[in-house]
């Protein structure tokens, strides 16, 4: 299986530690967001790692070599959704892929590698524990998800807190079926709303990728929830780079 990266933008929330660099380069304890994400693949058996890239890709690829590459030229113009397309010719074999703003562990990986199902969100269950000393990213912000029956019923950050099951971690999981399903959602919401409003984005090229998750389930399709009970941080601010300097090896280590 193969891990896709999804690292374009610029993060404009975290400069100024993004001036000059990616946001992946970002260094927690010793290591940049991104070695963190190669080690929690790594310890779950993924070391085949393709890169979305933008601002600042040629950084990226210099430093890794290893990767597979996907250039998003249109970074600024685009979002996470449009993004994670640019990969679109790699992911037929399944895939999980990530966002390049978070830290997680192995055990995060392969609790959805271990659900059966065709596509499976990572779930923090723990997440409001975070949230305590954010106040650049309130809960509100959260991409909160709710789920029935070991189905995602809704992700969105709409959901109020107490409603919430968890938060999505960024982090999913697609079988070479389920990757097929999202081609084709994406397709035809592409076909349906180019240039046009799509569910919350002013325009569809400004989507997120829980815009097109949604618009999924409605249609029906199944998803699946891999809870953890934290083991995973957001790095969304430069408050966050600060928080996560200061508690990551503790939520790591207080957690199984």
């Amino acid at each position: 299986m193969k891990a896709i990266i999804i690292g374009a933008g610029r993060g404009r929330r975290l400069m100024p530690t993004t001036a000059e660099t990616p946001k992946c380069f970002a260094e927690v304890h010793g290591r940049r967001l991104l070695d963190w994400a190669i080690h929690a693949f790594a310890g779950a058996g993924i070391t085949d790692i393709c890169f979305i890239g933008g601002y600042q890709i040629e950084k990226v690829r210099r430093e890794y070599p290893q990767f597979e590459f996907r250039h998003n030229a249109g970074w600024e113009h685009n979002n996470i959704l449009l993004s994670l397309m640019h990969a679109e010719d790699a992911m037929h074999g399944g895939f999980v892929c990530c966002y390049s703003d978070i830290l997680f562990t192995s055990d995060v990986v392969r609790r959805v590698l271990d659900n059966p199902a065709d596509i499976v969100l990572s779930v923090d269950t723990r997440w409001l524990e975070r949230y305590e000393h954010r106040t650049q990213h309130p809960p509100d912000d959260g991409e909160k998800v709710t789920v029935e029956n070991g189905a995602v019923m809704r992700v969105h950050r709409g959901i109020p807190p107490r409603a919430a099951h968890g938060e999505y971690t960024g982090i999913t999981k697609f079988t070479p079926a389920g990757a097929a399903q999202l081609r084709e959602h994406f397709t035809q919401a592409q076909t349906r709303f180019a240039g046009r409003p799509f569910r919350e984005a002013a325009v569809f090229e400004k989507a997120y990728l829980i815009h097109l998750y949604q618009e999924m389930i409605e249609a029906g399709v199944k998803m699946a929830h891999a809870d953890t009970p934290g083991n995973y941080m957001e790095v969304d601010t430069q408050e966050d780079f600060e928080l996560a300097r200061q508690y990551w090896q503790v939520f790591v280590l207080q957690k199984p």
